[in-house]
């Protein structure tokens, strides 16, 4: 059901006489719960959404009025557009995480989540396998150490916004006959900070963080698949005025091994066999991701056969068991023979008839299997 649809103080869990406090405080409850950097609930970020535009109207005395009066079509007729809020400087929001005293004293600077972070390593097949750890380096913006962030000189004065009172934007209100519509806007003296500095960092030219290189190590778990990303938190860029950092994402790629075929879980590989080992059975050594393996072949084995090695292949990430080892079997035809070895194969052709060669599943329907 869109959020439009449902009744806002449904969706904050109140009474429709609930106080401005009332309001204030089930939003903050619901902000705990439901912010998309925090919550790991699948639907956070739509009930998230639908948390904040109730309390935009809730908190608002002249929306809720008209919305107790003529309900969703009356704020569309005001001008009310649900989607695009305006939390002014966001402090009840970050009140929620950071505690009321973060936008107390004479500044109201808005501090912002910092952004995240994206490196990209490569490791073998086999650290694949296993796990490994992984120095990863990265760029990533931290805070400036002359300015600890605020960026302002050390002793310069700060002083809030005279133009937006603190809140980053301005609003400008006109009205019409369909009723008022309200535009905000990044206020244009302070530039969205809600404080003005009487001096800038000379560090950081009050950006308030700097870019620095940094190496982290990282557990890759075993069974990863290429591509696939690992998330640290709060290893990202630093937030802006404090805020909290971001984010730094790991990609990570696997090498292709010359060996072996990837399929999902499950490993792909080819033992070539000769003519004379496929007829008559052989015991060879092959190549698995944990080492070489003995692998036994019946007499009569044909080209195209699967063996498989259970429990041999892949480990399942973030899970139990392992997956199998498919081993194709390539058999291999003499090109060269010396006049001996050609007068032995003409006598083993004379005495061939219809039993010495079955013929079941074709090699083209064998290789689909060892795919599968």
């Amino acid at each position: 059901m869109a959020t439009t649809e449902r009744d806002y103080y449904e969706i904050l869990g109140l009474p429709r006489d609930a106080s401005e406090q009332d309001v204030k405080r089930a939003f903050r409850k619901l902000a705990r719960e439901l912010h998309p950097d925090v919550s790991e609930l699948p639907d956070a970020d739509e009930r998230f959404r639908q948390v904040a535009e109730a309390y935009e109207v809730l908190s608002n005395p002249e929306r809720r009025q008209l919305y107790d009066r003529l309900g969703h079509a009356g704020l569309r007729s005001g001008g009310f557009q649900p989607g695009h809020f305006d939390f002014g400087s966001l402090s009840d929001l970050f009140s929620a995480f950071f505690g009321d005293d973060l936008f107390a004293g004479a500044t109201r600077a808005r501090r912002g989540r910092g952004a995240d972070a994206v490196a990209e390593i490569a490791i073998d097949l086999a650290d694949a396998a296993r796990g490994a750890s992984v120095s990863v380096p990265f760029d990533v913006a931290v805070e400036c150490d002359r300015c600890h962030g605020n960026g302002a000189e050390p002793g310069a004065a700060i002083s809030t916004c005279d133009v937006c009172g603190g809140m980053g934007q301005v609003q400008h209100v006109s009205r019409s006959a369909f009723g008022e519509f309200v535009r905000t806007q990044t206020c244009p003296q302070c530039g969205g900070a809600g404080r003005l500095v009487s001096e800038l960092c000379t560090e950081c030219a009050g950006r308030g963080r700097r870019i620095e290189e940094r190496t982290l190590d990282v557990d890759v778990p075993a069974g990863i698949h290429d591509g696939q990303r690992i998330r640290i938190s709060g290893e990202g860029h630093a937030g802006v005025l404090g805020g909290r950092g971001g984010d730094l994402y790991v990609r990570v790629r696997v090498r292709p091994d010359l060996r072996f075929v990837r399929e999902a879980n499950d490993l792909l590989s080819t033992a070539d066999l000769t003519m004379t080992q496929a007829a008559l059975g052989a015991t060879i050594l092959l190549p698995t991701i944990d080492g070489e393996e003995t692998v036994s072949f019946e007499p009569g084995t044909q080209p195209g056969e699967i063996v498989v090695l259970r429990g041999k292949g892949m480990p399942v990430l973030q899970g139990r068991g392992r997956g199998d080892h498919r081993v194709l079997v390539n058999v291999l035809v003499p090109e060269h023979l010396d006049d001996e070895q050609r007068k032995l194969l003409r006598e083993f052709q004379r005495s061939e008839d219809e039993r010495t060669y079955r013929s079941d599943q074709g090699l083209f329907d064998r290789l689909k299997s060892a795919f599968r």
